[in-house]
């Protein structure tokens, strides 16, 4: 069974889709523990409800890389495996990074490279006031830069006329949660072989 950690500074409603998916029994996997930066997170609240261990820990006034060794020892300490970063509003450090060299994924809500380096709502603003006609969301190992790891799985959303922020969000939210169910379940069977830039799924 794949232990993993999350790590969230927001709502969580990405984590909310693995955790159905764990408890349909569609992924042999558990959440071990939810860490996030934010006190009032609801994904801190997902996570009570659903019993998992919900840590809130506080970076004001630390270097980076200090408060990630904290993240870190938790994680350890539970035994995670993979790391899943879900509407976490923080960079990591080189050392955070490095110690979990391809166990970190980040979902992304943009085609990447494309809209690399924006948040949240922010980046479906920048989509539409750009005038694409499509968007969708990308899955990729984290490395030093900002949305410029491996990536592990794209998928496409056609935007429709009359779009809105909201509306696009919430389509490519879908989008996000069934990449990151199938690569979850890639990652446990050993079959996501990162080499340089290119993440190869083994058959």
């Amino acid at each position: 069974m794949l232990n993993i950690g999350v790590l969230a500074s927001t709502r969580g409603t990405d984590m909310q889709a693995v955790i159905d998916a764990i408890e349909r029994g569609e992924l042999d996997a558990k959440i071990s523990v939810v860490i996030s930066n934010k006190k009032d997170a609801y994904a801190l609240e997902r996570a009570r409800k659903h019993n998992i261990k919900a840590v809130f820990l506080e970076a004001k006034g630390k270097e980076r890389e200090e408060f990630d060794r904290e993240v870190a020892k938790i994680l350890d300490e539970n035994g995670v495996e993979l790391i899943l970063l879900i509407g976490y509003m923080r960079y990591l450090s080189k050392w955070f990074v490095d110690k979990y060299r391809n166990k970190i994924m980040n979902i992304h809500p943009s085609l990447l490279p494309a809209f690399a380096g924006g948040m949240d709502k922010n980046v479906h603003a920048e989509i539409l006031k750009y005038g694409c006609k499509v968007s969708g969301c990308t899955l990729h190992f984290v490395d030093e830069g900002a949305d410029t790891g491996p990536i592990i799985a794209q998928k496409a959303v056609p935007i429709e006329e009359g779009e809105t922020v909201d509306s696009l969000k919430e389509k490519v939210q879908k989008a996000e949660q069934e990449i990151i169910i199938k690569a979850i379940k890639l990652f446990a069977e050993n079959k996501l072989k990162v080499e340089g830039r290119r993440v190869k799924i083994l058959q």
